[in-house]
């Protein structure tokens, strides 16, 4: 369950137990140690419980899963469902944008619904294709997944959608953004009519195509605004280094021998810059992973654990972990690649300062992504605070990169004395060394 309420500073003055939740819910709620609503929870609950429907503007890490989770078991448990249902038609739908947001919310539900009997089933693809499918032929009362999995599976008639009665659309702007829209409109038209059903949607902007969809497929939504996407954490110390490009490598590295994260986000903006990042990482002594797009789910989800527990300290990322993924305790985000998009950088250095607490994000702003640099102050509203980076912080004696393509799992320390099959490329050099094929 997400720790968005560790902090008392980031919770409303509205307890849970004045909601009239379910004592399942309630049950959870208490041993799970939540007893006050985030601002999100606060305003959308009182009414989603009431069968209203619900569009709700809030970025990940503000209590928006709890929100719709609480919402959705509370609908169900206290609603019969219909007697003509048959066990392979689920009674609620989850839709999430990518795997690891999807497996996220599975595992609040698995948190907050131990005490209701209500069964879970969790759809993604890249994995466990025949064990999704047994579970769902099986039957579930709430489905969670992502819209390519859970249309295939629909189309091989293993569910069908006529017995919803709660629809949840997360992250609903990246659905755009990932050109899921077409999906969830096919799904959406599978379920009962909007009247019949109670919906929920959450998006990090409410922008006009994002309303679009609300206004078509829900019920007369009733709007939540918690704070505008362009408004970045107030917590979060920003800074910005102009460096060369041949210097973005040793600053990061004097970066982190400076500031020592003990969790922290290395954004890149390509898979390619992400593997030659994380080898230099590798070959000068830090652990570390490259999280892309293109990284076998297993080992996706098992690198996230990692970062997770604590045991990865430091993952270099492509966006695809930008939105959606709730990682507690992340103390810094460095931008080593200034995002092309203006709402990236909003969204990658919100993985830090997390439910009230503090963090930092630095970004390197290079000859090639300088460029990005006054569509993002225009877009958060003010100058981004810079600094010189003293010589001091650059790291000019660099090791060569590691790399080791043919381990199953990633190499996150120095390399072996055997060289335990890896290859050593290029040199040091200021970060000029040699890349490796890979796609952008």
């Amino acid at each position: 369950m997400n720790s968005e309420s560790d902090n008392s500073q980031h919770l409303s003055a509205t307890r849970m137990d004045s909601l009239g939740l379910h004592d399942s819910l309630m049950q959870a709620l208490n041993g799970l140690g939540y007893d006050r609503c985030t601002p999100i929870q606060a305003q959308t609950l009182p009414i989603a419980l009431k069968g209203k429907d619900v569009a709700g503007q809030a970025q990940t890490g503000t209590g928006k899963t709890a929100a719709f989770l609480l919402a959705t078991f509370n609908h169900l448990l206290t609603r019969a469902p219909d007697e003509q249902r048959k066990p392979t038609q689920p009674r609620a739908l989850i839709l999430a944008p990518t795997r690891e947001l999807a497996v996220q919310i599975h595992k609040d539900a698995e948190a907050l619904g131990a005490s209701t009997g209500l069964k879970l089933g969790l759809a993604f693809g890249g994995t466990d294709y025949e064990k999704q499918r047994k579970t769902l032929e099986d039957g579930v009362d709430i489905l969670i997944g992502t819209p390519g999995r859970i249309i295939d599976y629909f189309k091989q008639k293993v569910f069908d959608l006529r017995a919803i009665e709660v629809a949840v659309l997360d992250e609903a702007d990246r659905m755009f953004d990932l050109g899921f829209i077409k999906d969830i409109r096919f799904l959406l038209r599978r379920m009962p009519h909007p009247d019949k059903r109670m919906n929920m949607l959450f998006s990090a902007t409410l922008s006009f195509r994002v309303m679009e969809l609300a206004y078509e497929h829900m019920n007369d939504p009733q709007l939540v605004e918690i704070e505008p996407d362009k408004v970045t954490a107030d917590r979060v110390r920003q800074t910005l280094y102009h460096v060369a490009n041949d210097d973005k490598i040793p600053l990061l590295i004097g970066l982190l021998g400076k500031h020592k994260p003990a969790r922290g986000l290395i954004f890149v903006n390509t898979k390619r810059m992400g593997d030659k990042l994380a080898a230099m990482l590798r070959g000068n002594d830090w652990q570390t992973a490259i999280l892309s797009g293109d990284v076998p789910q297993k080992k996706r989800l098992r690198l996230l654990r990692e970062f997770q527990e604590g045991t990865l300290p430091l993952l270099v990322a492509t966006d695809v972990a930008a939105r959606g993924l709730h990682i507690p305790d992340v103390s810094y985000v460095f931008n080593f690649d200034l995002p092309q998009d203006p709402e990236d950088y909003v969204h990658r250095i919100g993985r830090t300062a997390r439910a009230g607490a503090e963090g930092d994000a630095v970004s390197l702003c290079c000859e090639t992504y300088v460029y990005s640099l006054p569509e993002i102050e225009e877009y958060i509203g003010h100058r981004l605070p810079t600094e010189a980076p003293d010589e001091s912080l650059m790291v000019r004696d660099l090791k060569p990169p590691y790399y080791d393509p043919r381990e199953e799992r990633v190499h996150h320390g120095k390399p072996r004395k055997d060289g335990g099959g890896g290859r050593r490329r290029g040199g040091g050099g200021g970060g000029r060394s040699r890349q490796g094929r890979g796609n952008g």
